[in-house]
């Protein structure tokens, strides 16, 4: 039978530290499913300057990643009802979630499965990358700037990312 992972966030903008989570999570199982916020869940959240990038261009730069087999939508602030509905064998999320502030670890535990929070990695986030690309260096701005300075000023993503093959889908272009 295959063993279910199950992680859920934002994924606004994504960086090397998810990319980096990502890959990990797919290790612990057969099957990666990845819940993301809603729109208007991310605003609830992160305030009305967020999310930059709408649910479906989240979901679908997500479903490009090897390591992503599922992405779902989820319109709570939490991932309560869709760990609940999933019934994932492993539920993970970052190092900087203990394993009793996770969402719906009680539940996965209850039912025999495992729940981590995984080393993230240092000097990454979507609030550092959105301060670099408003403040045009290399600090994070705190989210009354950011909902102010990210409506002025919307990024428009361009160019090659470089994706390395490993993260590239089977079947995908490349340069």
């Amino acid at each position: 039978m295959a063993k279910t992972v199950f992680t859920n966030g934002c994924f606004d903008i994504l960086h090397p530290g998810h990319i980096d989570l990502l890959n990990q999570a797919r290790l612990l199982g057969d099957r990666l499913i990845v819940g993301i916020n809603s729109d208007a869940s991310v605003r609830a959240i992160k305030g009305p300057g967020r999310p930059i990038n709408d649910q479906e261009s989240r979901k679908a730069v997500l479903l490009g990643l090897r390591a992503v087999d599922e992405v779902v939508i989820f319109d709570e602030t939490t991932p309560e009802n869709i760990v609940r509905e999933i019934r994932p064998d492993v539920l993970v999320k970052g190092g900087d979630w203990q394993i009793s502030e996770i969402v719906g670890a009680d539940f996965v535990q209850a039912n025999g499965g495992e729940v981590y929070s995984l080393p993230l990695l240092d000097g990454y986030s979507t609030s550092g990358v959105i301060g670099r690309v408003v403040g045009g260096g290399r600090w994070a701005v705190d989210s009354d700037s950011l909902s102010e300075q990210s409506e002025n000023h919307p990024v428009i993503p361009t160019g090659d990312i470089g994706m390395p093959p490993l993260l590239r889908k089977e079947g995908s272009i490349t340069k």
